[in-house]
């Protein structure tokens, strides 16, 4: 495992060398998207409509944050279950959709799509949005701006902390059968 620092935009290039388990300090600007927002974004592709958002090579972030509080440009935001979002998933990765950060493991539908349309999903570590929100320098809504929190969010971070979850092979975390000796 390595400690890796990236930025967006996130191309191809960017995560081919990534592998499941890498520390990444990721800088630039990523979305947020949780569930209603995804199911606007889904709704739009099946009805052949245009996207208001460029997905290519971006990074989205399941996160619904708080309002911001003292002289900080965001609440607290956490990672949220990223497995709500797999349904929606697989569409946006054919959009371009290069990474997303999350919590939990992924269906094996998202991941032939990650290794298919060679992305990566990034893990955030749940529980601590709080300081998470200290990695953001600054944020504003872009998008569906009446889910207010769940809202597509424009965040820019600097440094923010993530393991490579699922890598541009495949390569899972959660696999456990990597952690057994042969």
């Amino acid at each position: 495992m390595k400690e890796i620092k990236l930025k967006t935009p996130l191309t191809k290039d960017a995560v081919t060398d990534l592998k499941a388990g890498d520390e990444i300090y990721l800088s630039g600007i990523i979305f947020t998207a949780r569930d209603a927002a995804h199911k606007k974004i889904a709704d739009l592709i099946k009805k052949g409509r245009h996207v208001p958002l460029n997905l290519k090579d971006a990074c989205v972030y399941y996160t619904g944050p708080t309002p911001a509080i003292s002289r900080r440009p965001i609440g607290s935001c956490g990672p949220t279950t990223s497995s709500r979002m797999d349904p929606f998933t697989p569409a946006l990765l054919r959009l371009g959709l290069r990474g997303m950060i999350g919590k939990g493991d992924r269906s094996d539908e998202v991941r032939s799509a990650i290794k298919k349309h060679h992305a990566v999903y990034f893990l955030a570590t749940g529980g601590i949005g709080a300081l998470l929100s200290t990695y953001v320098k600054s944020a504003r809504p872009v998008l569906f701006k009446d889910l207010g929190p769940e809202a597509v969010y424009k965040l820019e971070v600097k440094d923010f902390p993530l393991i490579v979850g699922i890598d541009s092979k495949g390569r899972n975390v959660y696999d456990k059968t990597r952690w057994k000796k042969g």
